[in-house]
């Protein structure tokens, strides 16, 4: 897929605000330093699309971006560590649940997991609780630039042994960089692939 176009659409944390849900949508989440906003600009080959911080956290509303004039991508809160009050990370967390639970064209949701690391709980929790409620989602394992592709391919068989101890079938995973792009074309195979069906359907 081409990235002919993308613009910023709205960011809030409100359901009755988001745009009309009549176009497929991919959200994107992970924890708080997992970079997240980097890999959205290398995905969409758009430097300053997403903003990246090196504050931890810095995104606190759900941000929706038109991507060639036919799907969202959507930029979540990210979850676990963040400069903020405990009473807005929990307010932080009923919203991202009623989006993810609610919003009737959400297609997928890419979970962000540092490759550089060994399975966290805060990660398999958050797994759990969208297996928990059928959502579909794809593992995207990030800052593979990091390390040697063993490492990284190590620390995911780790995360897969982890997850098959509560799924039946693990979910499909990309390994990304955000630096040199890697599987980030393989992404938008797999998003282009999931709007035709969108539109069949539809």
């Amino acid at each position: 897929m081409m990235i002919k176009s993308a613009e910023f659409v709205c960011s809030n944390t409100k359901m009755d605000k988001l745009p009309p849900p009549l176009l497929p949508e991919y959200a994107f989440i992970g924890r708080s330093n997992v970079g997240k906003s980097s890999l959205i600009n290398a995905i969409t080959q758009r430097k300053g699309l997403a903003k990246t911080s090196q504050t931890p956290g810095k995104t606190q509303l759900i941000n929706h971006f038109l991507i060639n004039k036919d799907w969202y991508l959507v930029d979540l809160p990210g979850y676990g560590y963040a400069k903020t009050s405990r009473d807005n990370r929990a307010e932080w967390g009923k919203f991202i649940k009623k989006y993810l639970f609610s919003r009737e064209n959400l297609q997928c949701v890419f979970v962000l997991i540092d490759s550089r690391l060994k399975p966290q709980k805060i990660d398999l929790d958050f797994c759990y609780m969208l297996g928990d409620k059928g959502i579909p989602f794809i593992l995207i394992f990030t800052k593979a630039d990091k390390q040697s592709h063993l490492k990284s391919d190590q620390n995911i068989v780790l995360f897969h042994k982890a997850l098959a101890q509560w799924f039946e079938e693990i979910p499909a995973h990309y390994l990304t960089s955000a630096e040199n792009r890697l599987g980030c074309d393989d992404v938008l195979t797999l998003i282009n692939d999931v709007n035709l069906k969108f539109t069949i359907e539809h």
